[in-house]
């Protein structure tokens, strides 16, 4: 009996100090004391002490652990650790873990979150915003663009560079405006709330182009030469990394360039002869500066020993000699620049390689940094622009559009639909201000910026599905006045580029993301891989008793959590949100023993087992949507408004990550392991449903009216001011009608009751109720300034037969002819005046 006691009081002493994540020594310190006031009160049992001895002589002496268990063990992780090509290393280290990692790990330090400063725009920024941009919006008509000119107009393109919109990134000591990463954010999704073809335009320059390359990379005199150009669009840039043969996987990439002897200038100096193909390259019909990608070899040791020196960036101004663009491809029909370019035996000389020859061989990891800053930004904008004009002219059109004369937001499958645009809006813009955040502090969240761009173009495409859906016959009809259907058509490209998505969430959110989120693994890996066997055993022997350590913290932190159902555990706040916090507290620790359990059993396949390992990367994602979530709510002082769309968007996330769970629960090989694993994570069922109905209602009653909530979600959204504008016709329409409902309600309730004859014409019906004096002619002239609007903003344009166009116009074709014909004509000029 005393032993029993002995054991229970060191067992919970024991397990208390593992739930708090305590270090072992501390906990061996914690379990002498219980066990000794075990003893005092009971009796000396020898084999509780000898137990306790046992760990204590594991723990301490470090050859016996070693010889019994370490070695062993790391000999079977090498053999079964897949070989690390130097492409995936780069890969793998590049950019910075953030946020992402707390909730990975499994016990979330919310005073980290909440440190965060609250991302802002400055004052000049704020009247960039609300003025240049605005007045570049003026200057847009998307029909135009995208139907008929098939680019943006001259007036547009020279505004566009003389207010430096190419140049938002680019220092102020270089002419650029110096924008913070926010802001560049904000000024992309407005534009692309009235273009998206535009938006594409100026965020490339902006995001992975050779200014960002050239701003931490560069030499001091490629600064010089070119960043005050792009500031102004002198230069207009491109970058060119996709093949025809390598898209995602740079390892195969084909474009080459090899270290040679050539003429520059007049004499010979040692260069690069460089062949490539790209494809799918925003701007390169008409840019003057080309980033290139390639792969680099010296095989005459011109440079060195070194033969392969791996994958390059330099830049070639777009008239070098053998620089082939000005050919263009069609995104789905958008206006936006996009093309391939060409190049043969272009010989260039090598302090043309961003940041100089020392940069050879540096630019996969120069690309990829780049691009987890890039990524964090440009496509959540475009996404949340998305979601914010769906928002805002749906809940609009919903109350303009009448079915069985009542509004159609009145009807609950109308109601289904609009709850997920509100919803999903509200997320869209906590994830856009969250990530862009990060990046103004400095960070390169490479696996946060992929959660960003996946689920953001993703949930975006959900948005404008359903807003169509509640348009109807109103978004499919093409024309000036459509405000969706560029939009809805565009979507795709937003999904496909920077990584497909399918690639994004099964190789890079948690592929990327396990690896360098989870505290050990990543440094495992490198010390296995140490050709020093007793440095690489000291260093593994090290790493492997914490990372053990780890395990069982998570197996009693998630056992701990599940049985209370999170009740217990910390959280920041007080209020209706702490809720919130201990459930994300509950589900963290479980993806945290869920990931190590999988990587464990798997090693190197799990990288192959990429259904598996997504689903442990839609945990992650969820989890990091919903802080970003409380984050908003937080940084906006917990707005009462804002507790319903919270609320929906952590029950959402909550059950995604259950279904997550399961999906990996069933799909585990190892069955018993399965089995258990289920049994430690939801040990009484499935706790987690969608959000309700009654919620659901409660979310879309700020998208049908004029409120504080409504404005700050949508302030993205460019609506307009004349009346050719989309944006405007709708936004008219819902205020007059919303001013004028009173007087509406009225005439329903008097030809209800038989008091006015009903009529189809609005002018009738008022004239009925001025005449009875039930109100005033102003009051009258309101109303059908209303039914106007209404008329207007619910019918589409139609096109006279002689004008119809399925599509770009004819000519179009023989322009683009003339403008390659000019282009290379100018090319030969060119070379024929350096001869």
């Amino acid at each position: 009996m005393a032993f029993f006691i002995q054991l229970i009081l060191v067992f919970a002493a024991i397990w208390y100090f593992i739930y708090q994540r305590a270090q072992m020594s501390l906990i061996l310190k914690v379990s002498v004391v219980a066990l000794a006031i075990a003893t005092f009160f009971t009796k000396f049992v020898w084999l509780s002490w000898l137990l306790l001895l046992f760990v204590v002589v594991f723990y301490a002496f470090d050859p016996l652990r070693k010889k019994i268990f370490s070695a062993p063990l790391l000999k079977f992780f090498k053999a079964v650790l897949p070989p690390i090509t130097e492409t995936e290393l780069e890969a793998i280290e590049a950019g910075d873990v953030w946020w992402e990692a707390e909730l990975f790990q499994g016990n979330p330090d919310w005073d980290k979150l909440h440190g965060y400063p609250v991302p802002t725009l400055t004052k000049e920024e704020n009247d960039f915003l609300n003025n240049e941009t605005d007045a570049l919006c003026a200057l847009l008509n998307d029909w135009k663009i995208v139907h008929e000119d098939g680019d943006l107009s001259p007036q547009a393109w020279k505004f566009i560079k003389e207010k430096k919109f190419l140049g938002m990134i680019i220092p102020k000591e270089y002419g650029g405006l110096g924008f913070s990463a926010l802001a560049h954010s904000s000024i992309v999704a407005k534009i692309a709330t009235r273009s998206a073809s535009a938006a594409v335009n100026v965020m490339v320059p902006n995001s992975l182009g050779p200014a960002e390359l050239l701003m931490n990379y560069g030499t001091q005199e490629q600064r010089d030469q070119y960043l005050p150009k792009l500031a102004t669009g002198e230069e207009i840039p491109c970058f060119a990394l996709t093949s025809p043969e390598a898209g995602s996987d740079a390892g195969a990439l084909v474009d080459k360039g090899i270290v040679c002897k050539g003429m520059h200038n007049g004499k010979e100096v040692i260069g690069l002869s460089i062949t490539w193909n790209k494809r799918y390259i925003t701007l390169a019909p008409v840019a003057t500066v080309l980033g290139l990608a390639f792969k680099m070899y010296d095989p005459d040791h011109l440079l060195g020993d070194k033969e392969e020196h791996g994958i390059t960036a330099a830049l070639i101004p777009a008239d070098h000699k053998g620089v082939v663009t000005g050919r263009r491809h069609n995104p789905m029909g958008m206006g936006f620049m996009n093309g391939p370019t060409q190049g043969e035996n272009v010989f260039i000389p090598l302090d043309w390689i961003i940041g100089g020859v020392d940069y050879a061989g540096r630019g996969w990891q120069m690309l990829v940094e780049c691009l987890s800053e890039g990524r964090g930004i440009s496509l959540p904008a475009l996404s949340a622009a998305t979601g914010a004009m769906c928002y805002r002219y749906t809940g609009s059109y919903s109350k303009i559009r009448k079915q069985f004369n009542v509004d159609i937001s009145a009807f609950e499958g109308i109601g289904e639909a609009l709850s997920r645009i509100a919803g999903y809006t509200y997320l869209l813009e906590s994830m856009r201000t969250m990530t862009a955040g990060a990046v103004d502090l400095h960070i390169r969240p490479s696996v946060a910026s992929a959660i960003a761009k996946y689920h953001m173009t993703e949930l975006s495409r959900v948005i404008v599905r359903d807003a169509m859906d509640v348009h109807g016959g109103r978004a499919l009809i093409l024309g000036e006045r459509n405000y969706l259907a560029h939009c809805y058509i565009s979507t795709p490209i937003a999904i496909t580029v920077e990584g497909a998505n399918i690639l994004t969430r099964n190789l890079i959110i948690f592929g990327q993301g396990a690896i360098r989120c989870h505290p050990f693994i990543f440094r495992e890996m490198l010390a296995a891989q140490k050709e020093n066997e007793e440095e690489s055993l000291e260093e593994f022997d090290s790493l492997l008793f914490r990372h053990a350590g780890y395990t069982i913290s998570n197996v009693i932190r998630t056992l701990s959590l599940s049985l209370t159902c999170g009740i217990f555990s910390n959280t920041p706040v007080s209020g209706p949100t702490a809720k919130h916090y201990k459930q994300i507290n509950r589900i963290s620790s479980s993806l945290a023993l869920v990931s190590d359990v999988a990587m464990m059993l798997l090693g190197g396949g799990l990288k192959r087992r990429e259904r598996i390992s997504a689903r442990l990367g839609d945990v992650l994602s969820q989890l990091y949507m919903a802080t970003t979530v409380l984050k908003y709510y937080e940084d906006h002082g917990r707005p009462e408004s804002d507790e319903a769309y919270v609320r929906w968007n952590i029950e959402n996330a909550m059950f995604e990550s259950q279904e997550a769970l399961n999906g990996f629960f069933v799909n585990l090989r190892n069955r018993p392991v399965a089995w258990i694993l289920k049994r430690i994570v939801f040990p009484f069922g499935n706790p987690y449903h969608k959000p309700d109905d009654n919620l659901c209602d409660d979310i879309v009653k700020p998208m049908l009216s004029d409120n504080e909530l409504r404005t700050r979600l949508t302030e993205s959204v460019y609506v307009g001011n004349k009346d050719s504008d989309p944006g405007f016709i709708i936004e008219d329409a819902f205020n007059k009608l919303a001013a004028s409902k009173d007087i509406r309600k009225a005439i329903r309730k008097e030809v209800k009751a038989g008091n006015i004859e009903a009529s189809e014409d609005p002018k009738k019906l008022v004239d009925q109720m001025v005449k009875a004096k039930m109100y005033s002619a102003a009051q009258a002239s309101a109303y059908i300034d209303a039914e106007l609007a209404r008329s207007k903003a619910i019918n589409v344009d139609d096109f006279a037969k002689e004008d119809y166009v399925g599509g770009k116009k004819p000519a179009s074709k023989s322009t683009a002819k003339k403008v390659t014909k000019k282009k290379t004509s100018k090319k030969k000029t060119t070379t024929s005046k350096k001869k």
